[in-house]
């Protein structure tokens, strides 16, 4: 049998932590509904903090990879699950898939009842790199609809994926921006009257 780098990884009894082993349990911790505390996360991988902000950055860097890395597949599924319409039906159903699932979603909720201020800031600004990837990957769904002819973007697609992105938000953050409960069935609505 062939010996890669990760197969011997696997093999040994006693792998030794890294960055994506740092990674994956603060994912687990995410998922879970704990809260990803540094100093805890260090203790449990056996390395001292400092450590652990040279593997992963800083706190916000971790959280903000953890949630893109459970965005893009809950998009995917959301693509997946959507109703086979095209075109702008197709962009707002999917976007409403996506925001149910977000909405439903236990351990973002736990999260952002818990973090409401860091939530706002490291998903729907420039701080992290959330964003920017979150409006790429939408534009990459206005792509396909556009190069079947099935969309005629009423502006450039990264505006018309920024906009997106920004109803989507508008409805998922509701209850912390207005006080009213999030709803999926605007994001729909919404888009849909955009794209129409």
């Amino acid at each position: 049998m062939r010996q890669t780098p990760l197969a011997r990884m696997l093999a040994e009894p006693t792998s030794r932590p890294d960055a994506l082993t740092a990674f994956k349990l603060a994912r687990t911790w995410f998922t879970d509904g704990r809260r990803i505390d540094m100093g805890k996360l260090a203790g449990e991988l056996g390395v001292s903090r400092a450590t652990l902000f040279r593997w992963v950055g800083s706190r916000d860097d971790l959280l903000s990879a953890v949630v893109w890395s459970l965005t893009d597949p809950t998009l995917s599924r959301a693509e997946h699950e959507a109703a086979q319409g095209s075109g702008g039906r197709r962009i707002a159903d999917v976007m409403e898939r996506f925001c149910e699932l977000v909405i439903t979603s236990e351990f973002f909720g736990t999260f952002l009842q818990r973090e409401p201020e860091r939530a706002l800031r490291l998903f729907t600004t420039r701080a992290m790199p959330f964003q920017g990837q979150f409006v790429a990957r939408v534009e990459q769904l206005l792509l396909q609809q556009i190069r079947t002819g099935a969309l005629e973007p009423p502006l450039a697609t990264h505006d018309l994926a920024y906009l997106i992105v920004r109803i989507g938000e508008s409805y998922i953050y509701s209850d912390l921006i207005t006080g009213e409960a999030p709803d999926a069935t605007k994001v729909r609505m919404a888009i849909a009257a955009l794209l129409r």
